[in-house]
């Protein structure tokens, strides 16, 4: 009977059987050949593009609305809570309309994650980065182009360390809230739960907005939350302020290792990445 149910529920779930897909290859030449490769290219650096136009635009609004100069209501604007809502909101916008297209990654960290884990080539994971600093760039340079006196005059969007907090505390908000981003989109995106579950595909940039949501509203009063090092990058670039260079190594070291992190603990602590390498002990008799 034990026998029947187990041959039925195998049954049950034969059309969702799972197999890791295999690792990306270290260096892929052949993609250099492939239309949808440069396609993946222009989706990247379009999405980072309007990205940045986006929530820079809205960081920028936020303070001429509130600005003590023009007796402003000081609780006027959107707020902190807005600023988080238009990071959040434009990165589950983004990732819906690019993931089919080129994964949805829109951030140098979480390429690298990825990559890290195999699930992108070199070759493809400098190129992201090239195009979403790019886009990153000349999202901000619209926003320059089209308000350049709002710009200069409310600081560009730029990623700063706040007064009264240390390098290490910034630097350790930007790995946390990186680890969180990159973890989430480790878990939405896991080939295994699309497997098991169908929504899950569908419901994939929902989780990823709103763990960029909740991280601006932790770490945007330390550093102003960057977790991104292309977004940190492109307003650095336009508003090329001292405060903005000086400080600007924490968007890159602090993200970077914040996504290694997570991808070394979903590979290899959640998906026991280290033991399937040597065999499962499910299959062994004597353990």
């Amino acid at each position: 009977m034990a026998k029947d149910v187990g041959v039925a529920e195998q049954g049950s779930f034969s059309a969702k059987d799972y197999h890791d897909p295999p690792p990306a290859p270290l260096i892929d030449p052949d993609e250099l050949t492939k239309w949808s490769f440069y396609r993946a290219l222009i989706a990247e650096f379009i999405a980072t593009l309007l990205f940045l136009y986006i929530t820079v635009l809205t960081v920028i609004g936020y303070k001429s609305q509130t600005d003590p100069a023009k007796q402003a209501d000081p609780c006027g604007g959107v707020g902190i809570l807005g600023i988080a809502w238009a990071f959040g909101g434009m990165i589950f916008v983004l990732v819906y309309c690019t993931a089919g297209i080129s994964g949805g990654h829109i951030n140098p960290a979480v390429t690298f994650g990825l990559f890290l884990a195999r699930k992108v080539s070199l070759v493809r994971a400098v190129m992201y980065m090239a195009a979403q600093c790019l886009g990153a760039i000349c999202g901000v340079g619209l926003v320059k182009l089209f308000q350049k006196a709002y710009y200069n005059r409310y600081g560009g969007g730029a990623n700063e360390l706040a007064a009264g907090y240390s390098t290490g505390v910034g630097l350790a908000a930007e790995i946390v809230g990186t680890f969180v981003l990159v973890y989430t989109v480790f878990s939405a995106t896991d080939p295994k739960r699309s497997a098991r579950d169908s929504h899950v595909p569908i419901l994939a940039p929902l989780p990823i907005g709103f763990a960029v949501f909740m991280v601006h509203l932790a770490t945007i009063p330390i550093t102003g939350t960057g977790i991104n090092p292309a977004r940190s990058l492109g307003a650095a670039v336009m508003y090329n302020n001292s405060k903005a260079w000086d400080d600007h190594w924490i968007f890159w070291v602090g993200p970077f290792s914040g996504a290694a992190i997570a991808a070394f603990y979903h590979q290899y602590i959640l998906r026991a990445g280290a033991f399937k390498a040597l065999g499962s002990f499910r299959s062994n008799p004597h353990v």
